[in-house]
């Protein structure tokens, strides 16, 4: 127990030096001091919260952990790991940040899918929400059963209750012979054709786990939708949280039927996938018995964390941010990218965007080939993003490559026109980087 607060001290002291010498965000190098002074350091920290939420999948957890912890916040003392860090470094910190001074009513974790093996060996949660599974940086998780082993392993090792995404096969068989509350949609009605549903990227073969390829009544995007097999009759399962939406340019209109009653909210979010995610910490509000009005507010008060459609102003002009990490989450951001923007997209493969860009062929780059304004492209893998474009059918002329993302930023942000507006499209670490950019408003 000594080790815990001297690891409590010095991670708030070198937390403290951070902030002072302006060396970094500070997201996780405390939480990385307190487990090298104390690894036991999360377990000391289980007493100090409630009830915890972990958040995994591929994509959504940041989305889902910031609006699900605001809807809590309203009225309860919650801890956070808000920007994003989620592996136990990430976690730690928040912890380390926060404690011994103060108890908290719940604890809402993004845990990385890799991770959440390790953090259930210091600190299980009561709860577990599982967003989605799709195929991301092959070569640290490897392929898609890689990761949903990860993920199993965890719950065969805590045993938490269960809060699934119905409409994904793979979050779906999580839930086998498990206490689980599935959530998902209906029906989904797009409003607006901007955020039109089709998509040219390719489509992946999903199986049962019989073996046989699974047929769709209704496919919302990638395996996401209303499944079964012809051979053994197994089937998307029985929802808990039913969701219907309809998709506006810039907004959605949810409704979510629960124990007999329907729920109405608006989500000031654009795209489906975002929808989901709102659907996924809505559920998961009302489960925990939190008041529909309290619930409706903190949503149309939600602000995005950086880069998840991100709003900002730079030199003057409205900018949308977006984080792309794999072919299926580009996708989606695609479908809602205003065309007569400026778009910049900045690409890196540092361990964290992951090494392997292949991924970028197998994203919908093509919806980008009428863009009005020539494409800014930047990052490590600048030139790989060109020649990805030039093979989607924008013209060479039109894709300006500039590797130094400040440079690039200020190429976009350039026109004397301030109605303009400017889309953003970072990888993981570009995403940093330009967070920690002193940008002109």
């Amino acid at each position: 127990m000594l080790r815990f607060y001297v690891a409590l001290i010095f991670s708030k002291i070198a937390y403290l030096a951070i902030k002072i010498l302006k060396n970094s965000g500070g997201t996780s190098f405390a939480g990385m001091l307190a487990l090298k002074i104390c690894p036991d350091f999360l377990k000391y920290c289980k007493k100090y919260s409630a009830t915890k939420i972990a958040i995994t999948g591929t994509n959504g957890k940041s989305t889902t952990s910031g609006i699900l912890a605001h809807i809590l916040e309203q009225e309860n003392r919650i801890i956070h790991n808000v920007k994003g860090a989620n592996m136990l470094t990430g976690i730690a910190n928040v912890f380390a940040l926060n404690l011994p001074c103060k108890k908290f009513d719940y604890a809402v974790l993004e845990s990385d899918e890799a991770y959440l093996t390790k953090l259930y060996d210091f600190m299980p949660s009561d709860f577990l929400l599982v967003t989605n599974l799709f195929r991301d940086q092959l070569d640290r998780y490897g392929e898609l059963e890689t990761t949903a082993g990860f993920i199993k392993n965890a719950i065969d090792k805590a045993n938490p209750l269960l809060f699934l995404n119905a409409d994904d096969p793979l979050v779906a068989n999580l839930g086998k012979d498990k206490e689980v509350f599935y959530y998902g949609f209906e029906n989904v009605e797009f409003i607006s054709d901007k955020h039109n549903s089709s998509s040219a990227a390719p489509s992946e073969v999903f199986k049962c786990i019989c073996g046989e390829e699974l047929k769709y009544s209704k496919r919302f995007f990638a395996q996401q939708g209303h499944y079964y097999c012809e051979k053994c009759g197994n089937s998307r399962p029985e929802l808990t949280f039913k969701g219907n939406v309809k998709i506006y340019d810039d907004y959605s209109e949810l409704s979510v039927d629960f124990d007999g009653k329907t729920y109405e909210f608006r989500v000031n979010l654009i795209g489906l996938y975002n929808a989901y995610n709102a659907l996924s910490a809505v559920s998961s509000a009302l489960f925990l018995g939190i008041d529909k009005n309290i619930i409706k507010d903190a949503l149309l008060s939600y602000k995005s964390i950086f880069g998840r459609a991100e709003k900002r102003v730079i030199n003057g002009h409205n900018a949308l941010i977006q984080l792309i990490k794999n072919p299926t989450g580009a996708s989606e951001v695609l479908k809602t990218v205003d065309l007569n923007s400026q778009i910049l997209i900045a690409i890196n493969d540092n361990y964290a965007d992951g090494r392997d860009v292949s991924w970028l062929w197998d994203a919908d780059f093509e919806r980008l080939q009428n863009t009005v304004k020539p494409i800014i492209v930047s990052g490590i893998r600048a030139k790989d993003m060109a020649v990805r474009l030039k093979y989607a059918g924008v013209p060479t002329e039109k894709i300006i490559i500039e590797q130094d993302l400040k440079t690039a930023v200020e190429i976009a942000s350039s026109s004397d026109k301030i109605e303009e507006n400017l889309t953003i499209l970072p990888t993981y670490t570009a995403l940093l980087k330009l967070n920690k950019m002193k940008i002109r408003k």
